[in-house]
């Protein structure tokens, strides 16, 4: 397992109290503390495979952003900020996601960890939201695509809020498939069944609060495992947030921590049948710190093991 990170992204700073905070990043690196890894420093993203999701607009926007927080926090939405660390941190998490990437298509290992913050999946193309400034995951898969030539690729995310983000990219670009579950009604508000994309390459299988484990898996295996088994990807991206757990403060879905398991048992083995194991997970979501860390290492060992 091909494990991505850097320290700088420690230095990503929010506010006293934020749900989103450095400790969440450092809960995961400790549960994988002596685990037999690959691990890799987190370079910069390219300016280039940025703007193949978010236009030259809005990355020149942050840059001022960046700059006043020599001072101080600078608050984007009412959820979003950064700080005096956070350029660095933003722009390799995207990097470590990219990153993977060029290193499972290379052949340099099929199963691949990004622990990254901030998280990603919310950011829409020109507009920061929910804790996220770059979409992580979409850049990772239009690279993919655009950079390494391949015709279909896959996004599945379990994390508890829907990825309206990624959602965004891909409905409108019919090489890129997506899979959402979620709690619904819940932040942002999007991801109904009824959204399925230009070629019907959008499946969302929102749940209502409440939902546990067989609720979970059974929308897992009668929605997104067929619909991701007939796309048939050539690589299977995971925007993998933690916070479905029945532990977690900012939803009320209640998985435990084998669900998570389970989940990458069950995708390990689609990237086996379709993609060569080719198989690249990025953090997301996640805010009770020892439900966090248990689920992340429960589901990277369940991936390891298929």
């Amino acid at each position: 397992m091909l494990f991505f990170t850097h320290p700088s992204m420690l230095g990503h700073e929010t506010p006293p109290g934020h749900a989103e905070h450095a400790g969440r990043l450092q809960a995961v690196l400790d549960a994988f503390e002596g685990a037999a890894l690959d691990r890799r420093e987190a370079p910069f993203a390219s300016r280039d495979a940025i703007a193949r999701v978010h236009p030259g607009r809005y990355i020149d926007a942050l840059e001022p952003a960046f700059a006043e927080t020599q001072d101080a926090r600078v608050r984007l939405d009412p959820d979003t900020y950064i700080s005096a660390g956070s350029r660095e941190a933003i722009y390799r998490a995207a990097g470590a996601c990219v990153a993977a990437v060029d290193a499972v298509m290379q052949g340099e290992g099929d199963l691949a960890f990004c622990a990254v913050r901030p998280p990603g999946h919310h950011a829409e193309p020109i507009t920061p939201m929910g804790f996220c400034i770059f979409n992580n995951v979409a850049i990772a898969a239009m690279h993919a695509l655009d950079a390494h030539g391949l015709s279909k690729v896959a996004v599945v995310d379990f994390d508890v809020h829907h990825g309206n983000g990624t959602q965004t990219i891909a409905e409108k670009e019919p090489r890129l498939f997506f899979a959402s579950t979620h709690q619904s009604p819940l932040y942002p508000g999007t991801g109904a069944a009824n959204e399925t994309g230009i070629a019907h390459n959008v499946v969302n299988a929102p749940l209502p609060a409440g939902a546990g484990s067989r609720q979970w898996r059974a929308a897992m295996q009668q929605h997104v495992l067929p619909a991701l088994d007939s796309f048939a990807p050539e690589l299977i991206l995971v925007s993998a947030g933690f916070d479905a757990h029945k532990a977690d403060p900012l939803a009320q879905m209640e998985l435990e921590t084998e669900d998570f398991a389970w989940a990458g048992q069950e995708l390990r083995a689609l990237a086996l049948r379709h993609c060569k194991g080719r198989l690249v997970s990025t953090l997301e979501g996640g805010y009770d710190l020892a439900a966090l860390a248990h689920s992340a290492k429960a589901y990277v060992d369940a991936l390891q093991r298929g």
